[in-house]
């Protein structure tokens, strides 16, 4: 017996509810979170919330900053003498390799915002590649002043007896603010992975890329800090 026109199953087409799901999805896609209107209130929430982010970066560092002024300026001539034990040489490659991987990691950002995937991933390799180079000569930098104990602690020795335990002073600012700068450098690494993962998996577009935005602010601020470490740790004093 054929069914009545009234009992006849809906299909998809015909269902209300489903037309509004793919009308909701199309005005509302899958990286809109449901409390914001727009990609660009997104967008803009997102770098609000970075930046705030950042500022406790800045004052978290800024103390160990402070710190260092501090001691510098009661030893003056102490921290002068210990800074002629920090290598110029690599301090000035890892320089340079860092404002490389700021460059490549804008490039990945510009790439994001034209919806260029292989180029996503393109460069964030090369500044994942990058900051493992920076982290590799960090590593033979510690080692160094591993052989010729100048890591403060029961044995740590120094050529000059007079600036015995100021030394001891500025090689701990010096292994604390390197050290939380490495740590920082770690954390970016493991979110370039993430980013590279969710682009190998088409995540990002031209109308939302966000987190290669984010990650990219955030190593660039890391870069930064670096580039104020550098004068302070291995110029300022030293005279070889």
């Amino acid at each position: 017996m054929a069914l009545r026109p009234a009992q006849r199953k809906r299909t998809d087409k015909e269902d209300p509810l489903a037309e509004s799901e793919v009308t909701l999805e199309a005005l509302h896609p899958r990286e809109l979170r449901h409390h914001f209107d727009t990609p660009e209130q997104q967008l803009e929430s997102s770098l609000l919330g970075m930046w705030i982010f950042l500022l406790t970066e800045v004052m978290f560092f800024g103390g160990m900053f402070g710190g260092y002024t501090v001691y510098r300026n009661l030893y003056p001539d102490a921290f002068a003498s210990t800074s002629q034990y920090m290598n110029v040489t690599l301090g000035g490659i890892n320089t340079a390799v860092l404002i490389c991987s700021s460059l490549t990691m804008a490039m990945a950002v510009h790439s994001a915002q034209l919806g260029k995937n292989r180029a996503i991933i393109l460069f964030l390799l090369l500044t994942l590649f990058l900051g493992c180079v920076f982290l590799g000569i960090k590593y033979v930098e510690y080692h160094e002043k591993w052989v010729d104990h100048h890591i403060p602690g029961p044995h740590f020795q120094y050529a000059d007896a007079r600036y015995f335990h100021q030394a001891q002073i500025l090689f701990f600012l010096y292994f604390a603010m390197t050290g939380l700068h490495a740590l920082h450098m770690i954390v970016g690494a493991g979110l370039i992975i993430a980013l590279i993962i969710m682009a190998a998996r088409h995540r990002f577009s031209a109308e939302w890329y966000t987190p290669v935005e984010m990650i990219g602010l955030y190593w660039h601020f890391v870069d930064i800090i670096w580039i104020f470490l550098f004068p302070l740790l291995y110029l300022i004093g030293h005279t070889k």
